[in-house]
């Protein structure tokens, strides 16, 4: 997908080269004329076409131009001929004349003559050769800059959009490049064309190799004006202070756990319960778990780290070494404990460096993945992905409703883009009470229990660990918020359970470094789940498989993992045998921790006749092995020929008849293989009918309709958007609102001027990744988009990008409905706009509040040692709203 920066002047100089020869040169028997007489006759010819008739469109036809190339031309002839007018009328009242004796001589009315020699007119006729100067001199001095949408609005240079293109267009004449380049948007995939101007001789080639190179027109501070500063360096604990439980000890039962001495200023978890963290240790070390408050830590001791690893003597080997990147020390991005957060010079005041904390995985996806659902009934598969259809339905009808046409149009679009993501990710609702938390142990509660505070007590629920092998890796627990032991660790945990270590054996090997689960409540058994498998209790995948000197790590884990996961869903859905699907799981376990503990892969490849599962159950028609279902076919990646959206031109973008979108092939080839260039995408966002991705199990069936049925949804979404009808305008309204709209422009204006900002991160950016993937050739793809985003963030932060959404207020959504704000600008609001807000205001719905008698009353039962749960089904509210009502 490319993201078009806006339409380009396509040729190099209208007035230097329309027809053989340029404007004005009398052909090949006469010398150039001057510029003044090559504008005017240009200027004629095109006043003349117009007297006859043509329009616009039709004259820039007839010149073969564009309209945007013909305004341009003529506004650098008008300017042109403009100053040398002014410059003779100068001249000649220097000898003597008379204003009158000038206009008699230059053959214009007096009127136009005394206007010519008024004080400032040379300056004004002067502001596009002055822009123009200005751009050139940006140019020599920097090599590229950037010349595309928001320039103008960013770089205040004092001159419109259109002025500033006829300047450009005047340094084409002059021989100065225009280029467009792609940039790759880092953490979206797609590309955005930026229009550059390079000086005269410069080649396309020559930006695609260096877009490090492209500039803004004005300079900027490091922060854009803003207060961001780089992240401190982290600080360091003393090994002295840290203990380590190693496996003979009990290490593995909590295994990924940091407990963390409360009371200590230096290892404070800022306020949350636990967290999921990276500690620096010494000087070349860190820790990465789970930290936990625990009093009862050995004297001098403020972190007591539990790991499965064997003691060698030397602590420091159950840790991990830091990273050579010291933008990303640990391997993640992560958030400091800081003296004055948000201030210049901030500086840390704990060695805990947060990757998520309590609060955070409560927002996670509550959605069933198909890996999951797979495994299950095909009644109950149907019954959450009609579920999921019914809501989106919904949503489209309530679309359907407003009354506004633009914003009707703007979220038919984004809806049917969302519905054709969703019809290949197979996401199917959430079951009822559903929710993401991250596991900690607890040694004294029953295996048999779980402490979950946010569900009921005496509550069955179920535990789902992505991925999965099957329904014997599913434990069905009882809540019990009465433990003891958990409510002094956990408390009233928002978003974490409590768990004893050998439930967490069953979660398909889980640990305590931040590991989640679904807990999904299963009173009505609607959730399948089988006893263990007998030939998974005592697998222990680092001691069945550990390397051999001289053995090379895994590299590839996600690749490896995607791999075994289908296998296993493929299996699954065939209705393979337990034994073959615990070969499959065993593998999987090696697979996971192949990487971090350094196992022998390839040995468990072999032992567990991974080959041979793959030939019976992946084989493919054509020789060969792979994904074989509908499930585990649908995100599988394939290239085609780089393509782009269809032109206007050859019929727009949407097919008028189906609502599909319509492509054509770019025909690029890469500058440096001249192989064609492609495009990524997946094989069932390429498939007209889902079915052919399915082998034809009654689960494949259930999936491969859902997926026929979001993609017409989304195409009839998209005929909807094509066939509504412009907003109607009104000039009365805009002037009985002119606060609100002068409000919405310059929102919009402050929201356009991040752009040229934006396009320069994704260029410093691009170059930071290129850097760091050169020290480190052989990076996997996690950690390729953590760099990735730190890079992107940190260039942000360089160049002060920082985009700004407009905010809607409800004044201002009046003036919009009264028709104050033309089709065109409501457009572009939208696109820089807070849709949430724009939902919202389109769409009022009242909020389901509680009164300030019942909040006060919910506080005190908290306050008492209620649950959430238990005080939601007391006032007979939903644990949503009762947080939304008590969060301070």
């Amino acid at each position: 997908m490319y993201i078009d920066e806006e339409d380009y002047l396509a040729h190099y100089g209208i007035l230097r080269r329309s027809g053989r020869y340029p404007w004005g040169s009398g052909g090949p028997e006469l010398p150039p004329s001057n510029p003044n007489k090559r504008n005017k006759v240009f200027l004629d010819y095109v006043d003349d076409l117009k007297r006859q008739g043509l329009s616009e469109k039709e004259i820039s036809v007839a010149i073969d131009c564009s309209t945007t190339e013909l305004r341009a031309a003529k506004s650098i002839a008008k300017n042109q001929q403009r100053q040398a007018n002014i410059a003779l009328a100068q001249r000649l009242q220097d000898k003597g004349y008379s204003t009158n004796a000038i206009a008699t001589r230059m053959g214009i009315p007096e009127s136009t003559a005394r206007n010519l020699l008024k004080p400032g007119a040379a300056d004004k006729a002067d502001v596009l050769t002055s822009t123009s100067l200005m751009l050139k001199q940006q140019v020599d001095e920097k090599g590229f800059i950037d010349i595309g949408k928001g320039v103008e609005n960013y770089a205040a240079i004092g001159v419109s959009a259109t002025r500033l293109n006829t300047a450009v267009a005047m340094l084409r004449e002059e021989g100065y490049e225009v280029h467009n380049v792609k940039v790759k948007q880092l953490g979206t995939g797609h590309e955005t064309k930026m229009k550059v101007l390079g000086p005269p001789g410069s080649t396309q080639k020559e930006v695609w190799q260096h877009p490090e190179k492209i500039h803004q027109i004005s300079d900027y501070s490091e922060d854009g004006g803003r207060s961001y500063t780089k992240p401190a360096p982290p600080i360091s604990i003393n090994q002295k202070r840290v203990d380590v439980v190693y496996a003979e000890q009990g290490g593995a039962k909590a295994d990924g756990v940091i407990y963390v001495r409360p009371g200590v200023t230096d290892v404070a978890l800022g306020g949350a319960k636990y967290a999921q963290v990276r500690v620096q240790v010494g000087d070349g070390h860190y820790l990465k778990g789970m930290a936990m408050y625990k009093s009862d830590l050995p004297e001098g001791v403020d972190l007591q780290f539990n790991t499965s690893k064997r003691d060698t003597g030397n602590k420091l080997d159950a840790m991990k070494p830091l990273q050579p990147d010291e933008d990303l020390p640990f391997g993640s991005i992560v958030r400091q404990i800081v003296d004055k957060p948000g201030t210049p010079g901030a500086k840390p005041t704990s060695v805990m460096n947060i990757v998520n904390e309590e609060g955070n995985w409560d927002t996670w996806s509550r959605t069933l993945s198909s890996q999951m659902l797979s495994k299950q009934t095909p009644v109950l598969a149907k019954t959450q992905l009609d579920m999921t259809y019914e809501r989106r339905q919904n949503n489209y009808e309530n679309i359907n409703n407003l009354t506004n046409p633009t914003v009707r149009k703007k979220l038919l679009m984004d809806f049917a883009g969302e519905t054709d993501a969703a019809a290949v990710h197979l996401k199917a609702a959430a079951m009822p009470g559903q929710a993401v938390k991250v596991i900690l142990p607890v040694s004294t509660l029953s295996p048999t229990q779980v402490y979950a505070p946010t569900f009921k007590n005496g509550e069955r629920v179920v535990l789902v660990r992505h991925p999965h092998g099957g329904t014997f890796e599913i434990p069905e627990l009882t809540v019990n918020n009465n433990h003891a032991e958990s409510k002094r660790l956990l408390g009233d945990a928002k978003d974490a359970i409590g768990i004893h270590h050998d439930v967490a054996k069953r979660l398909s090997g889980a640990d305590f470094d931040g590991d989640t689960v679904l807990v999904i409540p299963n009173t009505t058994g609607r959730i399948k789940t089988s006893p263990a498998l007998a030939s998974l209790k005592d697998f222990d995948p680092r001691s069945s498989y550990p390397s051999y000197e001289g053995m090379k790590p895994m590299r590839n884990t996600q690749t490896e993992m995607g791999k075994i996961s289908n296998l296993i869903t493929d299996m699954s859905i065939a209705g393979a045998s337990h034994d073959e699907i615990a070969r499959a799981v065993k593998h999987s376990m090696v697979v996971i921790d192949a990487e971090k503990h350094n196992l022998n892969y390839k040995l468990s490849y072999n032992d567990n006749n991974i080959k041979q599962l793959k030939e019976k159950y992946q084989r493919q028609p054509g020789g060969g092995t792979g994904a074989a279902t509908i499930v585990s076919r649908a995100k599988s990646e394939l290239r085609v020929p780089e393509r782009k959206e269809r032109t206007q031109a050859k019929g727009g973008p949407i097919d008028k008849v189906t609502g599909e979108r319509v492509y054509e092939e770019t025909g690029r080839v890469h500058w440096k293989s001249g192989r064609p260039m492609q495009t990524k995408t997946t094989r069932l966002a390429e498939a007209k009918d889902a079915h052919t991705l399915s082998s034809g199990t009654p689960i494949e069936v259930a999936y491969a309709n859902h997926s026929n049925k979001l993609k017409a949804l989304a195409n009839q979404a998209r005929l909807d958007a094509f066939n509504t009808p412009p907003a109607k305008y009104s000039p009365s309204a805009k002037k009985a609102y002119s606060n609100e709209v002068a409000s919405l422009d310059s929102k919009l204006a402050l929201a356009k001027s991040n752009a040229p900002l934006e396009r320069q991160a994704q260029l410093v950016a691009n170059t930071i990744v290129k850097t760091k993937k050169s020290y480190n050739p052989n990076m996997d793809k996690d950690t390729y988009k953590k760099v990735e985003y730190q890079a992107l963030q940190e260039a942000r932060r360089r160049t002060g990008a920082d985009k700004q959404q407009v905010r809607i207020t409800k004044e201002e959504w009046d003036a919009i409905q009264a028709g104050a704000i033309s089709d065109s600008k409501l457009t572009e609001i939208l696109t820089h706009a807070d849709m949430d807000v724009v939902r919202k205001l389109a769409t009022p719905k009242p909020e389901v509040l509680m009164t300030s008698s019942v909040t006060a009353r919910a506080r005190a039962m908290l306050a008492s040692g209620y649950t959430r749960s238990e005080v939601a089904e007391a006032l007979g509210v939903s644990v949503s709203t009762l947080d939304l009502a008590t969060v301070e």
